[in-house]
Protein backbone atom coordinates (compact mmCIF):
# COMPACT_ATOMS: atom_id res chain seq x y z
CA UNK A 1 0.00 0.00 0.00
CA UNK A 2 2.89 2.38 0.71
CA UNK A 3 4.06 2.14 -2.90
CA UNK A 4 0.55 2.96 -4.09
CA UNK A 5 0.34 6.01 -1.80
CA UNK A 6 3.73 7.19 -3.08
CA UNK A 7 2.52 6.73 -6.67
CA UNK A 8 -0.60 8.80 -6.01
CA UNK A 9 1.44 11.51 -4.28
CA UNK A 10 3.93 11.60 -7.17
CA UNK A 11 1.12 11.77 -9.72
CA UNK A 12 -0.56 14.59 -7.79
CA UNK A 13 2.74 16.51 -7.55
CA UNK A 14 3.39 16.14 -11.28
CA UNK A 15 -0.16 17.24 -12.06
CA UNK A 16 0.23 20.35 -9.87
CA UNK A 17 3.48 21.19 -11.61
CA UNK A 18 1.79 20.72 -15.00
CA UNK A 19 -0.94 23.16 -13.96
CA UNK A 20 -3.71 20.57 -13.93
CA UNK A 21 -4.24 19.29 -10.38
CA UNK A 22 -5.66 15.84 -9.74
CA UNK A 23 -9.41 15.56 -9.69
CA UNK A 24 -12.16 13.05 -9.03
CA UNK A 25 -14.47 11.74 -11.72
CA UNK A 26 -16.82 8.84 -12.31
CA UNK A 27 -16.92 6.30 -15.09
CA UNK A 28 -18.67 3.21 -16.36
CA UNK A 29 -16.86 0.02 -17.37
CA UNK A 30 -17.72 -0.59 -21.01
CA UNK A 31 -15.47 -3.63 -21.49
CA UNK A 32 -13.53 -5.79 -19.04
CA UNK A 33 -11.16 -7.38 -21.60
CA UNK A 34 -9.68 -5.21 -22.90
CA UNK A 35 -10.48 -2.82 -20.07
CA UNK A 36 -12.29 0.32 -21.27
CA UNK A 37 -13.99 2.92 -19.08
CA UNK A 38 -16.35 5.60 -20.39
CA UNK A 39 -15.99 8.86 -18.45
CA UNK A 40 -18.31 11.02 -20.51
CA UNK A 41 -19.75 11.04 -24.03
CA UNK A 42 -16.41 12.01 -25.58
CA UNK A 43 -13.86 10.35 -23.29
CA UNK A 44 -13.09 6.61 -23.35
CA UNK A 45 -10.17 5.48 -21.19
CA UNK A 46 -8.18 2.40 -22.13
CA UNK A 47 -5.86 0.12 -20.16
CA UNK A 48 -2.68 2.13 -20.88
CA UNK A 49 -4.24 5.18 -19.17
CA UNK A 50 -5.48 3.30 -16.10
CA UNK A 51 -3.75 2.50 -12.81
CA UNK A 52 -5.72 -0.17 -10.93
CA UNK A 53 -5.92 -0.58 -7.16
CA UNK A 54 -6.50 -3.96 -5.51
CA UNK A 55 -10.14 -2.91 -5.03
CA UNK A 56 -10.71 -3.28 -8.80
CA UNK A 57 -8.39 -6.07 -9.96
CA UNK A 58 -7.72 -9.75 -9.29
CA UNK A 59 -4.66 -10.39 -7.16
CA UNK A 60 -3.06 -13.07 -4.99
CA UNK A 61 -2.33 -12.78 -1.31
CA UNK A 62 -0.57 -15.09 1.15
CA UNK A 63 -2.26 -15.64 4.49
CA UNK A 64 -1.40 -17.47 7.67
CA UNK A 65 -4.20 -18.86 9.85
CA UNK A 66 -4.11 -17.53 13.40
CA UNK A 67 -3.71 -20.38 15.91
CA UNK A 68 -6.36 -19.01 18.25
CA UNK A 69 -8.94 -19.27 15.47
CA UNK A 70 -7.95 -22.31 13.43
CA UNK A 71 -5.54 -24.68 15.14
CA UNK A 72 -8.13 -25.47 17.83
CA UNK A 73 -10.75 -26.50 15.22
CA UNK A 74 -11.17 -30.06 13.93
CA UNK A 75 -9.11 -31.04 10.90
CA UNK A 76 -10.38 -29.83 7.53
CA UNK A 77 -11.24 -32.08 4.63
CA UNK A 78 -14.96 -32.75 4.53
CA UNK A 79 -15.74 -34.06 7.99
CA UNK A 80 -17.99 -37.07 7.61
CA UNK A 81 -17.84 -37.23 3.81
CA UNK A 82 -16.35 -40.44 2.45
CA UNK A 83 -14.88 -38.71 -0.62
CA UNK A 84 -12.60 -36.67 1.66
CA UNK A 85 -11.62 -39.44 4.09
CA UNK A 86 -7.99 -39.45 2.88
CA UNK A 87 -7.70 -35.65 2.98
CA UNK A 88 -7.69 -34.60 6.62
CA UNK A 89 -5.27 -32.00 7.99
CA UNK A 90 -5.12 -28.67 9.74
CA UNK A 91 -4.01 -25.61 7.78
CA UNK A 92 -0.45 -24.71 8.68
CA UNK A 93 1.95 -22.08 7.40
CA UNK A 94 1.34 -19.58 4.62
CA UNK A 95 -1.35 -20.28 2.04
CA UNK A 96 -1.83 -18.43 -1.22
CA UNK A 97 -5.36 -17.22 -1.98
CA UNK A 98 -6.75 -15.54 -5.09
CA UNK A 99 -8.94 -12.46 -4.59
CA UNK A 100 -11.35 -11.91 -7.47
CA UNK A 101 -12.03 -8.16 -7.67
CA UNK A 102 -11.72 -7.60 -11.42
CA UNK A 103 -14.05 -5.10 -12.99
CA UNK A 104 -16.98 -6.20 -15.12
CA UNK A 105 -18.90 -4.38 -17.84
CA UNK A 106 -21.61 -2.14 -16.46
CA UNK A 107 -19.95 -1.35 -13.14
CA UNK A 108 -19.61 2.28 -12.05
CA UNK A 109 -16.16 3.33 -10.84
CA UNK A 110 -14.53 6.20 -8.98
CA UNK A 111 -11.47 7.62 -10.75
CA UNK A 112 -8.71 10.00 -9.70
CA UNK A 113 -7.40 12.06 -12.60
CA UNK A 114 -3.66 12.74 -12.50
CA UNK A 115 -0.81 13.82 -14.79
CA UNK A 116 -2.91 16.54 -16.35
CA UNK A 117 -5.52 14.01 -17.45
CA UNK A 118 -3.13 11.53 -19.07
CA UNK A 119 -3.55 8.83 -16.41
CA UNK A 120 -6.36 7.84 -14.08
CA UNK A 121 -6.29 5.79 -10.89
CA UNK A 122 -9.31 3.48 -10.76
CA UNK A 123 -9.87 3.80 -7.03
CA UNK A 124 -12.98 1.74 -6.34
CA UNK A 125 -16.48 0.75 -7.44
CA UNK A 126 -19.36 2.89 -6.41
CA UNK A 127 -22.00 0.75 -8.07
CA UNK A 128 -21.37 -2.93 -8.80
CA UNK A 129 -23.35 -4.84 -11.39
CA UNK A 130 -25.84 -7.34 -10.11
Amino acid sequence: MNEFVRSVKQAALEAMQAGAPAGVCFGTVVSAAPLKIQVDQKMMLEKAQLLLTDRVRDYSVEMTPLPEYHETEPASGGEGEEAFAEHRHKYKGRKKWRVHNALAAGEKVLLLRCDGGQQYVVWDRWEARE
